[in-house]
């Protein structure tokens, strides 16, 4: 028995044709497909409402699905890749998925569309790891640092296209179709995948069944902790329950990993100094960034008076200029290395979030809303292709889907705990000013702008002290 997959992997068949550029688009379109469903679903929470009569405290349950079931499971399911064969693992996901989306856009009961929403989170748990890997398994070299570059920017900049997206849908046509947009996306992927996508290798080995248990339910617990404190307070008994359960929960995890002989998540991972900083920078920066989408969506809105399609437009600026980061960060990673880009685009998502923590009810959008997002998107995009870099690097071909489910997990934890950690922070605020409601509100939002500004720096921090200077990625 040894302590990691076999390396002798079960050979598979080639498929007809093979192109890199069209399987890094059908790669990256099921990313976007997984990265939109997030956002656009947001903006359309209000109609949702509205259409199936949900009452105000269940509303929420309508991400938190999705969230705990993605959350719980993405470990198992960047595994499950290594061992079932990443092609097989994604191409289930996508369908599932695909699925559940029409499931939750013809639904006409409450309860339908949260079960909906959960098969979607367990689908996109497995597909997402295994669209990662895949990227990283498929191209060497400088094709890689490319192909992770255009998978990084179309991670980070679906965020903000699907703020675009759903205020449009939600605006124009009906809350129905930001679930409608995954079934052609879906359909073109799975007609795609098996032509131009090559299975990977299948390690044999088994899964680790106690190691699958305890990251599911403690990553779920974890992830319900959080829920509960952002919606209620740190003193809400079910989240101190949930975060208790949680902590115990991956301290068993962790004690199993250790001695399991083919672990879900080997701990061997964390050896590695600038791979480890990678997951933290990820997690404080990714934290960061929900507090943009979160509060200034509402600030726009509630103060402001921006319809939804009008604030969904507004996030454009941050869009193009994360597409331009993303285009020029594998060059200046080529230039100046890994550590001193990282460090540059954590400061620029501070200074955004700190110029946001300055918003009143007189901000004009171009003179107050526009240069933060600037700054946020070119911080956002750089960051994320240095890291997502970063996290792959030297992984062994047998741990690269293990290695994919972490640089997820971390994303969407830091996602997570930035919103609970923010929303505290809000909610503290807006108790010690005496205005009107109004007055309340933005007094809280600046507060949480800089909580948020603050977690940008502690990633800038983290970078410096864990990231070597001078050496590029792919020496």
């Amino acid at each position: 028995m040894t302590d990691s997959i076999s390396a002798e992997p079960r050979t598979v068949a080639s498929p007809r044709r093979y192109d890199s550029g069209v399987t890094l688009t059908v790669i990256v379109a099921c990313q976007l497909m997984m990265v939109l469903d997030n956002t656009v679903v947001t903006i359309a929470l209000p109609q949702i409402q509205s259409g199936l009569h949900f009452s105000a405290t269940s509303l929420s349950w309508v991400m938190n699905t999705y969230v705990l079931a993605f959350g719980g499971l993405m470990l198992l399911g960047g595994r499950a890749g290594d061992i079932l064969g990443r092609r097989t693992v994604f191409l289930g996901g996508v369908a599932v998925f695909t699925v559940a989306s029409l499931v939750c856009g013809i639904a006409g009961e409450p309860w339908l569309l949260l079960v909906a929403r959960t098969v979607q989170g367990v689908a996109a748990a497995f597909a997402s790891p295994a669209a990662l890997a895949l990227v990283a398994g498929t191209f060497e070299g400088e094709r890689r640092t490319r192909a992770l570059a255009v998978y990084a920017a179309v991670s980070s900049i679906g965020w903000a296209v699907g703020m675009i997206v759903g205020g449009l849908f939600t605006s124009w046509l009906s809350w129905r179709w930001v679930f409608f947009i995954n079934i052609p996306l879906g359909i073109a992927v799975l007609l795609a995948a098996p032509r131009y996508i090559k299975e990977t290798a299948r390690h044999t080995g088994r899964f680790d069944g106690a190691g699958a248990l305890t990251s599911t339910l403690g990553i779920a617990a974890l992830a319900y902790a959080l829920i509960q404190v952002a919606a209620d307070g740190w003193s809400d008994p079910r989240g101190m329950v949930a975060l208790a359960a949680a902590v115990l929960l991956l301290a068993a995890f962790a004690l199993t990993e250790a001695r399991a002989a083919q672990p879900i998540t080997p701990l061997r991972l964390f050896a590695d100094r600038g791979r480890s900083t990678a997951y933290l920078a990820r997690m404080c920066i990714n934290g960061s960034m929900m507090g943009m989408f979160f509060f200034l969506t509402q600030f726009l809105q509630k103060i402001l008076g921006y319809s939804a399609l009008r604030a969904g437009l507004a996030f454009v600026p941050i869009a193009v200029a994360m597409l331009v980061a993303t285009r020029v960060a594998p060059k200046l990673v080529e230039r100046f290395g890994r550590r001193w880009p990282t460090v540059g685009a954590a400061l620029a998502l501070a200074a955004g979030m700190l110029w946001l923590s300055r918003v009143s009810s007189e901000t004009g959008y171009l003179t107050g809303i526009v240069a933060p997002l600037v700054l946020g998107g070119l911080g956002m995009g750089i960051a994320f292709v240095v890291l997502t870099m970063l996290a792959l690097e030297g992984v062994a071909p047998a741990d690269t889907g293990a290695a994919s489910g972490l640089v997820t997990v971390t994303q969407q934890l830091g996602g997570a705990i930035g919103m609970s950690v923010l929303v505290t922070a809000f909610g503290l605020a807006g108790r010690g000013e005496h205005g009107g409601p109004d007055a309340v509100f933005t007094h809280g939002v600046r507060s949480a702008f800089l909580v948020a500004t603050l977690l940008a720096l502690l990633g800038a921090v983290a970078v410096v002290a864990g990231i070597r200077g001078t050496r590029r990625v792919g020496e």
